[in-house]
């Protein structure tokens, strides 16, 4: 940006680097910053194609590297914006500014405006109302105008009487109060500071009244939205409460039937166990007796008798043998799968005798009918017969399996 140079302006040192630019594209704009006369921050805007925009952001850490990078952070500087081509600012930024007045005193001395539109002389006016009595606030209508000031200033010579603190006409320091009651309500939420008025007969009373009566308002607003704040605490801590409590709940209830399904799996088992030992004994039997019977083959083999005679006692022998109950007993170490299907079954079926329950199970594990039945001591026809009630008694269909019955029997995890 160019500025022409007044009789001052033109001896002065400025300073600029690349760098100290910030670039925003979706407003589109570029803001600038160089140093005048060793502290003097002159920040600007640099448009991408629009003619007015809305300054929405500070820049404050542009201006932190700016002041870092001239040494300025621990000394007194002044900073001078031009607002040309700027026809509003954000809320946000007006914020920035009231930021910049309290947050850098003492080191801030001028802070400076120039190239102001009409739209924004009021908000400008309000900065100026609110700053600090130790900041010099320049409303100027050039460039040069602004740095003749600010040199002035850094000179200890005192600014024109329209700026800085100078004493002001009287309806000048109304409007002054006014705007600062303004600012210090929508900029600084300082809705506990009373708002001086002028005497009811002055015709600037109504307008302070009602600034103090917004205030009062907001101060009410702010009252009623903690008190909501609070029951909707209460409420939350409430519901989390009772959350609690039924989870706590809940878990003392999945605790208990946890315990008694190990309790029912424990019995479970503990019956099956005791049947194991009674199929070990009858096996043990069984299979004595057909030892006795191949020994008693073995002494008619070598008797000397009617061969017709020996032919009938020996096939009577071998009936004998074909009978017998056991043949091959299943391995059966229960699983925790195996003892939650017997405890699930014997729950849903409660009609199931003990050993239709261990023929459910080997039929669950794959066992054929002839192993079954050599396990539980029947013949296959037995076998039938106790598999056709089991049909009945678990309500399956006609043309439903037992197998896959059991195949797809959902037990708990």
């Amino acid at each position: 940006m160019t500025h022409q140079d007044s009789s001052i302006t033109g001896t002065l040192d400025i300073i600029t680097r690349s760098h100290w630019k910030s670039h925003h594209p979706a407003v589109g704009y570029t803001k600038w910053m160089n140093v005048i006369d060793g502290n003097i921050v002159h920040t600007w805007v640099e448009l991408d194609g629009r003619q007015n925009i809305v300054l929405d952001f500070m820049d404050s850490e542009l201006l932190q590297l700016v002041l870092t990078e001239s040494a300025l952070l621990n000394r007194q500087f002044h900073i001078l914006f031009d607002l040309a081509h700027i026809s509003s600012i954000t809320f946000e930024y007006k914020q920035a500014i009231t930021d910049l007045f309290f947050n850098w005193s003492p080191n801030l001395g001028v802070v400076g405006f120039y190239n102001i539109a009409d739209s924004m002389r009021i908000i400008v006016e309000t900065f100026a109302a609110i700053a600090p009595e130790t900041i010099c606030v320049i409303l100027a209508e050039t460039y040069e105008k602004a740095i003749d000031h600010t040199i002035a200033f850094k000179a200890g010579k005192h600014a024109s009487p329209q700026y800085c603190s100078e004493k002001k006409p009287a309806d000048q320091a109304l409007t002054t109060r006014f705007l600062e009651a303004v600012a210090r309500i929508s900029w600084l939420d300082m809705l506990d500071e009373q708002i001086s008025t002028p005497p009811p007969d002055h015709h600037y009373y109504p307008f302070f009244k009602a600034v103090d009566s917004l205030r009062s308002d907001l101060i009410a607003r702010e009252a009623k939205k903690e008190i909501e704040l609070q029951l909707l605490k209460q409420d939350f801590e409430y519901r989390i409460t009772q959350m609690v409590i039924k989870t706590n709940a809940q878990t003392e209830v999945n605790k208990k039937s946890s315990r008694d399904m190990e309790n029912e799996i424990a019995a479970l088992t503990r019956r099956i166990e005791s049947q194991d030992m009674e199929l070990t004994k009858l096996t043990t039997v069984i299979t004595d007796n057909k030892q006795r019977l191949r020994h008693l083959l073995d002494q008619i083999g070598s008797l000397e008798i009617d061969p017709g005679v020996k032919s009938t006692i020996t096939n009577s022998c071998l009936n004998l043998i074909d009978k017998a109950v056991i043949e091959k007993q299943p391995d059966l170490e229960l699983t925790r799968s195996d003892s939650l299907f017997l405890s699930t079954l014997q729950k849903k079926f409660p009609e199931l005798s003990p050993r239709e329950l261990r023929i459910s199970l080997l039929v669950k594990l794959n066992y054929d009918t002839s192993q079954i039945a050599s396990s539980i001591g029947l013949s296959t026809r037995g076998m039938e017969s106790i598999r056709y009630r089991m049909h009945k008694k678990l309500g399956l269909g006609k043309h439903q399996s037992i197998k896959s019955f059991f195949s797809e029997f959902n037990t708990p995890l």
